[in-house]
């Protein structure tokens, strides 16, 4: 009797790798010759995933992802660079669709804006750790020899 319940865990947890498992559809693209597939793969690579937003556009499942990657092999076809193909993608877009946005001014938080978080971090704890130990050595009464008793 003591079995059942574990049984049906095992095929729970079996069923659940098995629904996990299921790969992604790939959408193939009819490529002239193998640069022009390195060149996509490339282009693909440097492009965000807009529904992801960690994933780069070669890599995700999302169905805008499938669209914008379909888009990108138009543009190619039609004979556009890649530098012509990304300025599309963002003045549609804007530049959080590439994954290595040009220093703007409207893109100089996304550069130093870690930079500014870890500073500030850093000064706020220097900041607490002199705040407490000068209370410390403010609170901290001198020691007698006629206290120790």
């Amino acid at each position: 009797m003591t079995r059942a319940p574990w049984r049906w865990l095992a095929a729970f947890v079996i069923a659940c790798l098995v629904v996990t498992r299921v790969p992604a559809a790939v959408d193939p693209l009819p490529f002239k010759d193998h640069a022009e597939e390195v060149r996509f793969q490339n282009l693909a690579k440097q492009l965000r995933c807009l529904v992801c937003q960690n994933e780069n556009l070669q890599d995700s499942s999302a169905p805008l992802a499938a669209d914008l990657r379909r888009e990108v092999f138009k543009q190619m076809q039609a004979g556009k660079s890649d530098a012509q193909i990304k300025s599309w993608l963002t003045e549609r877009y804007s530049d959080f669709v590439l994954y290595d946005p040009p220093l703007r001014t409207g893109t100089w938080l996304l550069w130093f804006g870690p930079l500014l978080i870890v500073l500030v971090g850093a000064l706020v704890v220097a900041a607490t750790i002199r705040k407490r130990s000068l209370a410390h050595r403010n609170s901290a009464p001198p020691a007698t020899p006629e206290d120790d008793w």
